[in-house]
C-alpha cells in the first residue's frame, strides 16, 4: 500500500507535467469537459485521456496530428477494468447466488445494451467526435459506438485517478440504472409472466402497441401500451421496443394483482 500511493503521487504529478507539454489539437476544444464533470459527476484530473476517450476512429481524419489516436486501446483498457468491478460488485451484493447466476447477471450488466444505457444516462453521445457519417448512426450501431466509448471512458478514469473512483463512478451507473428499471439484473421476464396471468384468466394474449416514439436516432425512447382482455392496463417506455414492453408488462402485472388483492 505504501508504495501503491507513493507510485500514485509520482504518477499524478507526471500526468499533471503531461497536460502542460502537451499541445491540444483545435479539435479538442469544442468538448465541453466542465459539463461532462458535471453531468458524470466525475472530476478530471488529466483531460488528454479524456480527449481521446471522446474520440472515435472515424474522426482521426480530421485531426492533423498523426501522434492522436482514437478511443480503441482505452476501450481494450476499461472492458478490463469493468468486468472485475461488476465481478467484485455481484460477488458481494448476491451472497447466495452461484457462479451460474453470477455469470447471468454479469453479461446484463456489461454487455452492449447495458453499456448504451450507462453511457446515454451521462448524454455521453454529446461529448463525442464523429465522423459526419458515424454521428448520423442509428440502432445498434449507435448502442456499439456508446459502449466502445463508454468502456473508454472507464479506461481514462482509471488512468487519471485509480480503482476506487472508477469503482464508484460504474457502482453509480449500475444503481442508477437499475433503480430506473433501465436493465433488469435479474432474469424476470415480466411478458412471460402477464401472458400466463391472461391464460389463467381466460383472456387472450397481451397486445402491445406502439403509441410515441421521440428523440434522435441515436437516442429514441419508445412508449408502449398493453392491453389486457382489450383493456388498457400498462405503459412502459424504453430505449427500445424490448424493454418499454417489459415495462409495460410490469406495470400491468401489479395493476391486475392489486384490483384482485382489493376486492
Amino acid at each position: 500500500m505504501f508504495f501503491l500511493k507513493i507510485w500514485q503521487k509520482l504518477f499524478n504529478h507526471k500526468a499533471k507535467k503531461q497536460t502542460q507539454e502537451i499541445e491540444i489539437p483545435e479539435n479538442y476544444k469544442k468538448i465541453d469537459l466542465k459539463k461532462f464533470e458535471k453531468i458524470s459527476g466525475y472530476k478530471i484530473n488529466n483531460p488528454i485521456y479524456f480527449y481521446q476517450a471522446f474520440t472515435h476512429r472515424s474522426y482521426l481524419q480530421y485531426i492533423d496530428k498523426i501522434d492522436v489516436l482514437s478511443n480503441e486501446r482505452l476501450e481494450f483498457l476499461g472492458d478490463s477494468i469493468l468486468n472485475l468491478i461488476v465481478a467484485d460488485y455481484l460477488y458481494s451484493h448476491y451472497s447466495n447466488a452461484d457462479e451460474g447466476e453470477l455469470t447471468k447477471m454479469r453479461s446484463r450488466l456489461v454487455n452492449r445494451s447495458a453499456l448504451a444505457t450507462y453511457a446515454r444516462n451521462i448524454n455521453l453521445w454529446d461529448f463525442l467526435l464523429l465522423s459526419s457519417s458515424a454521428s448520423q448512426t442509428s440502432g445498434q450501431g449507435s448502442d456499439t459506438i456508446l459502449a466502445d466509448a463508454f468502456e473508454a471512458v472507464l479506461g481514462a478514469m482509471y488512468l487519471d485517478s485509480g480503482f476506487e473512483q472508477i469503482r464508484e463512478f460504474i457502482e453509480k451507473c449500475i444503481t442508477t440504472a437499475i433503480k430506473s428499471n433501465s436493465i433488469n439484473i435479474e432474469d424476470t421476464n415480466y411478458k412471460s409472466l402477464l401472458l400466463e396471468y391472461a391464460q389463467s384468466k381466460g383472456f387472450g394474449p397481451p397486445k402491445y402497441t406502439t403509441i410515441k416514439v421521440e428523440g434522435p436516432d441515436h437516442d429514441r425512447i419508445f412508449t408502449v401500451e398493453v392491453l389486457v382482455n382489450n383493456e388498457p392496463c400498462g405503459i412502459g417506455t424504453g430505449r427500445n421496443k424490448k424493454s418499454a414492453e417489459q415495462q409495460a408488462a410490469a406495470m400491468a402485472l401489479e395493476k391486475l394483482k392489486g384490483k384482485i388483492e382489493n376486492a
